[in-house]
């Protein structure tokens, strides 16, 4: 019997629409009341919901939703202490009766609740010290030297992401093992149904452009100002967060509202080109085109057969999504 629906893909992609609808399900079909529990590691900041796309109010029709607007901004991100936040959540859930559906792009934040995950732990010392390192030498050096310790690492890491190079040094450095010899190798902690949105690459820029233009007619500079004041520049992860970095920028005129836009959307497509890479590669994913006509009832299908304790194989579902790319992206 599974304990969690886990809804996952890319940015823009639909994933908290589907979340409710499959919560709304839960209860209509089988009488266990659904509830949604957050694994997008922004909208775990407060007041950060126009650049996050966080569900409004009203749209959650009623469904319970969980770890949304937990930290301050000024606060760093800590996939450790989500873990432990979620699980609870998960366990109390159980305690009811009641079904979590989690949902998000985070895919570090996905796994952490879902398989079995260690977090090595953090010394200050040597933290401060490679946090130093960077401000002296920039991340471009700190990456060469991670792809000596740990070439796999290096590949999955940004070049220009200082704060994850950083991470990687230190638990090398703990732990006397490569960095990703602490990743989870997909042993579910949970039984868990997982699905997987997607769309085909044109479209999903399109509607990534679409919602970077959203986020600025509802007010992502207003939003950016107020948080400004709530400490969001000494943010180590919520000032880098997609709009926010570029809208502080904008607001310190070292962008135009144009430019601010631009890059926002390049570094969101890049960004959901990783989701996507990092999700395809669990096996236990089943893959659903996101416009689907009938996408609940495939999605309620993948669910029940969870539910029953039947099993369908994955792949199966990735020949929908398959068929929906050009040969180029096959």
């Amino acid at each position: 019997m599974i304990k969690v629906i886990a809804v996952v893909g890319p940015t823009a992609v639909g994933k908290s629409d589907l979340a409710v609808d499959l919560a709304e399900w839960l209860e209509e079909r089988t009488g266990r009341r659904g509830e949604v529990i957050n694994a997008d590691s922004m909208q775990l900041y407060r007041g950060m919901d126009i650049g996050t796309a966080k569900l409004p109010f009203e749209e959650r029709r009623g469904v319970p939703h969980h770890l949304l607007d937990i930290w301050d901004v000024h606060e760093p991100a800590d996939v450790a202490t989500y873990q432990t936040l979620a699980r609870e959540r998960v366990d109390d859930c159980a305690d009811r009766d009641v079904i979590p559906v989690l949902v998000g792009g985070s895919g570090l934040y996905v796994r952490a609740v879902l398989d079995h995950m260690e977090f090595p732990g953090t010394n200050p010392r040597v933290r401060a010290r490679l946090e130093n390192e960077l401000a002296d030498v920039g991340p471009g050096l700190m990456h060469a030297r991670l792809a000596e310790a740990d070439p796999e690492a290096a590949r999955t890491i940004l070049p220009g992401n200082g704060r994850r190079i950083v991470r990687a040094l230190e638990v090398i450095e703990l732990t006397g093992r490569p960095f990703t010899a602490n990743l989870p190798d997909h042993t579910s902690f949970y039984p868990c149904a997982q699905l997987g949105l997607s769309a085909p690459r044109p479209e999903l820029d399109e509607r990534i452009d679409l919602r970077v233009e959203r986020m600025w007619d509802q007010g992502l500079l207003e939003e950016v100002r107020r948080l400004d004041k709530q400490g969001l520049r000494e943010g180590r992860t919520a000032s880098k967060a997609l709009g926010y970095a570029q809208a502080l920028a904008q607001l310190d005129g070292e962008l135009t509202e144009t430019e601010a836009k631009e890059q926002t959307a390049q570094a969101t497509r890049r960004f959901a080109r990783r989701q996507e890479s990092w999700f395809r590669r669990d096996h236990r994913v089943h893959w659903l085109p996101y416009d689907a006509p009938n996408l609940l009832e495939r999605a309620m299908a993948q669910v029940e057969s969870a539910l029953s304790g039947r099993t369908e194989e994955p792949g199966e579902a990735l020949v929908d999504v398959a068929t929906m790319l050009p040969n180029s992206q096959r």
